[in-house]
């Protein structure tokens, strides 16, 4: 990216198993683009905590210190002035000069993905149906958290400039949709 132009910053947030991480390791190869993911900093606390994703997640609701640690974190890296993609479901709140993207996928499709991703001994699922619930529960319990901490819903598409649903698209198709729609702006 030219270093005399404004700095690149997207706020990638959405569904669980909607490719974010993904999409954002391709921008990266692709674009150039540092990427902060608050998803590995949360797999890693639960690894480090000896629990599942869910089970930190419900953790996380009653230990509002450790959203405090990642948020003050994401907002220390969006002031940095570099070009940046933020896989994280608050940078959108926390990072305000950011474009914002929202990616949707169907709860089956997700269920899949993450079914066969290497996501390590924190999240893993013995079925589908597993996954679903396990899915669901994590966005119920993430959204309320979010809801009643900061007085804000991830998944309303109001908050974002762009939304994406990315059941039927690669990553590299949802990549250059965000990079169309932010050279637009």
């Amino acid at each position: 990216m030219d270093g005399n132009s404004k700095k690149i910053k997207i706020a990638i947030s959405g569904d669980l198993g909607s490719g974010k991480s993904t999409v954002c390791r391709y921008m990266k190869e692709k674009y150039g683009l540092e990427v902060y993911s608050t998803g590995q900093i949360q797999r890693s606390l639960a690894h480090k905590y000896n629990m599942d994703v869910l089970a930190f997640n419900r953790y996380m609701e009653t230990h509002p210190e450790i959203d405090e640690e990642i948020d003050s974190e994401l907002v220390k890296i969006g002031s940095l002035d570099r070009d940046m993609v933020l896989d994280s479901r608050m940078a959108w709140h926390f990072v305000p000069d950011s474009f914002k993207v929202y990616l949707t996928v169907d709860l089956d499709e997700a269920a899949h993905r993450i079914m066969n991703d290497q996501r390590g001994k924190v999240e893993k699922y013995a079925s589908l149906e597993e996954a679903r619930e396990c899915l669901m529960a994590r966005k119920k319990s993430e959204n309320q958290r979010y809801i009643t901490k900061y007085g804000v819903d991830c998944s309303d598409p109001d908050n974002y400039d762009l939304v994406i649903d990315t059941t039927s698209l690669t990553p590299e198709q949802v990549a250059e949709k965000i990079m169309a729609a932010v050279r637009q702006k």
